[in-house]
């Protein structure tokens, strides 16, 4: 009764708060104001989230989906109608309690059109039809060792699949005795269902995006003392070089801003849209920080929606949107 009291009121938040604005926009350089309008406004789509997480934008059928970890719930939004409930458990299937994020965080729209999740809770990414339903494992072990609690994804045109495993998804996090890789990685899905290793010296590495020409891998790390978008090439075989800091947010930090990196999308010129300290930062493909989003909030993620110039924000209790001026990739 309280989760359906908990999704009723969603609802109605979700109705109500289409006329919410919040935040502001903070340019430290003229050329933010290509990416988004003086008067672009942030609004508050819907609230009364634990935490929002992992936006993605469904083509096909005109709605976004992203996860509540702590909920074990993934929401689905659409124009007009709000919230409502797509998918419970998200990521977890096992007896509660489970930690204090059990459910799916990342997500994203294979180039199947299947829905792909980072599942907290069965240390797994998961394949499921959004027609159907039916989840299929893509990848739950390394070395035959179970994953810590896969976090955010992407895929490449070939198929290749990377993602990020932390702790913060496992009972304890990284005190947790189910730990059975010692590394937080970055991992590889080959298009075999192979797992390799492919980075395994950051210590909270969270999201990742390609660039448009599909030749770099951006990860965010959400570690306080070291705020870093890490860049690396990849090569032919789909592996990755050493990497170099792409752009380090330490400055933001001492700052005082609120939040951390998290989650990052690409737009089709190889601008970043990353999560940071006080909410989306725009970035050069250089790594030049324009200026800032700010939502007020703890930001977790974003995405590309509609016809792929509106910049989709899960941040904390809340959904967010603004129009930019920009196209993501993908779109």
């Amino acid at each position: 009764m309280k989760n359906l009291t908990l999704l009723l009121c969603i609802t109605a938040l979700g109705c109500f708060a289409q006329q919410k604005t919040t935040g502001k926009l903070v340019a430290l350089d003229d050329a933010f104001f290509d990416y988004v309008d003086k008067d672009a406004k942030v609004e508050v789509l819907a609230d009364g989230f634990i935490w929002s997480e992992g936006p993605v934008w469904v083509k096909d059928g005109g709605f976004l989906l992203f996860s509540d970890a702590p909920q074990n719930t993934i929401f689905k939004w659409k124009e007009g109608v709000g919230i409502t409930e797509f998918l419970k458990p998200s990521g977890y299937t096992g007896i509660l309690p489970y930690g204090r994020e059990p459910g799916s965080n990342g997500l994203i729209i294979n180039n199947n059109g299947e829905l792909i999740a980072c599942e907290h809770g069965d240390r797994r990414i998961s394949r499921m039809p959004l027609s159907q339903g039916g989840k299929i494992t893509v990848a739950d072990t390394w070395e035959g060792k179970r994953f810590n609690s896969p976090n955010d994804i992407v895929q490449a045109s070939s198929g290749i699949y990377y993602f990020t495993d932390p702790p913060y998804g496992l009972p304890g996090q990284e005190n947790s005795e189910m730990r059975e890789i010692d590394a937080f990685g970055v991992f590889k899905i080959a298009t075999d269902g192979k797992v390799d290793m492919v980075v395994n010296n950051l210590a909270r590495p969270n999201g990742v995006a390609l660039s448009p020409d599909e030749k770099t891998l951006y990860v965010n790390q959400s570690d306080s003392n070291a705020p870093y978008i890490m860049a690396y090439t990849i090569k032919n075989d789909g592996a990755l070089d050493e990497g170099r800091i792409f752009f380090d947010a330490s400055a933001l930090i001492k700052e005082g801003l609120i939040g951390s990196l998290d989650g990052l999308k690409v737009a089709q010129d190889g601008t970043i849209f990353s999560t940071g300290p006080s909410g989306i930062l725009i970035i050069t493909p250089e790594g030049k920080l324009l200026g800032r989003i700010a939502t007020g909030q703890r930001t977790a993620n974003c995405t590309w929606g509609d016809d792929g110039s509106v910049l989709y924000m899960t941040a904390h209790n809340y959904l967010m949107r603004i129009q930019t001026k920009t196209m993501g990739t993908g779109f």
